[in-house]
């Protein structure tokens, strides 16, 4: 028998703002990535979206993941501090949802999940969705900050010249990744000017 080293766990979190092919691609690519092992959870309003955004079947979602968590599963293995996982990632992040997080609700198995990243003191990285941002917003990303969470809203970087929506797209992917430490191939990086 072979010692093969355990598996990383990355808990993956669909939210309802306007953005679902960030999740769905870092699914895509966290799913190619060896030695990973990826959880999901969807709210309603995120399904809705990746149908909407995506024209992609909720089937088609799930098979991307390695396990799926129903949203109103509190239960579940992801909601207790005694699921080992490397940190967990919500793409796209609506302002509900950081709201939840940023006062400890804790009212479905996102924010549960996403509670106890930040108790346990794992990488809790929110591609927070909204513009323009109002106070309530700043102060919510103000105190997921305090807690620990890396605010990573989905901007592209232009210096790299994207030639399409993909790049863009992967732009943001890759800085979501880089704080997750998964090594991948989706972005060129700066090099320095010559």
């Amino acid at each position: 028998m072979g010692n093969r080293p355990p598996l990383r766990r990355i808990i993956v979190g669909i939210s309802g703002a306007s953005g679902a092919v960030y999740g769905v691609r870092l699914l895509q690519v966290l799913r190619d990535t060896p030695g990973l092992e990826t959880h999901l959870v969807v709210s309603p309003a995120g399904w809705r979206n990746v149908e909407e955004e995506q024209g992609l079947p909720r089937a088609a979602i799930e098979a991307l993941a390695h396990r799926v968590h129903d949203i109103g599963n509190v239960g579940a293995s992801i909601a207790s501090g005694s699921f080992q996982c490397s940190g967990m990632v919500v793409a796209p992040c609506s302002m509900r949802t950081l709201g939840a997080i940023a006062h400890g609700l804790s009212d479905n198995l996102l924010t549960r999940a996403a509670d106890v990243v930040l108790k346990e003191r794992r990488r809790l990285v929110l591609m927070v969705r909204e513009s323009p941002l109002h106070l309530v917003h700043l102060r919510n990303m103000v105190s997921v900050s305090e807690m620990g969470a890396i605010v990573c809203p989905p901007m592209p970087g232009f210096y790299l010249r994207p030639q399409t929506v993909a790049d863009v797209v992967d732009f943001s992917v890759a800085r979501a990744l880089d704080l997750l430490d998964v090594p991948h191939t989706l972005a060129a990086r700066w090099q320095g000017n010559a």
